[in-house]
């Protein structure tokens, strides 16, 4: 069964072909511990994808990997600072590759000029259980006691004697 809480994860990292493979066994930790096991190979395969893309192909190496759970989609947006990266026949090939292998994706601009690169992975179940009816459970009657009889209520409508002269010495 799928948790029911929505999680976040964000990691900045300097992109190095050894780091590729530390930050592909990170992300996996934690889509285990989410207990999202079957979203493993799919995300960190795109995520290495792009890492690789940007050691290969950008100057700056900063990077920022980000990871929202929002109880039925899992979304990876990985973001390069390098102002310069364009669309050349490998990354274009990688892109294909995250379209072909997700259920979204997407790429956009911050305001500093970074690239954003996003996809995203419905969970599915992973086992169907049938509904089965179930028979209602059998009521037990049982007598009920007659209720009391009610006291008669006073009328408030006009006070008694008493009252008025209640009334009248609290003055």
């Amino acid at each position: 069964m799928k948790t029911a809480v929505p999680r976040y994860y964000h990691l900045d990292v300097e992109v190095s072909p050894e780091r590729v493979g530390q930050v592909r066994r990170i992300l996996a930790a934690h889509l285990r511990f989410w207990r999202l096991e079957d979203l493993v190979e799919p995300v960190c395969s795109g995520a290495e994808m792009l890492l690789r893309a940007i050691d290969e192909h950008a100057g700056d190496k900063s990077t920022s990997i980000e990871m929202w759970w929002n109880r039925q989609h899992l979304i990876t947006a990985v973001a390069g600072n390098d102002h310069a990266l364009r669309p050349d026949p490998d990354l274009r090939s990688c892109l294909q590759h995250l379209a072909a292998n997700s259920d979204g994706w997407g790429c956009c601009a911050t305001d500093t000029g970074a690239k954003v690169i996003w996809f995203s992975r419905r969970a599915r179940s992973g086992e169907r259980v049938p509904l089965v009816a179930t028979s209602p459970a059998p009521i037990t009657r049982e007598g009920l006691e007659v209720p009391r009889e009610t006291m008669p209520v006073a009328r408030l409508s006009r006070p008694s004697a008493d009252a008025r002269g209640v009334l009248e010495a609290a003055r």
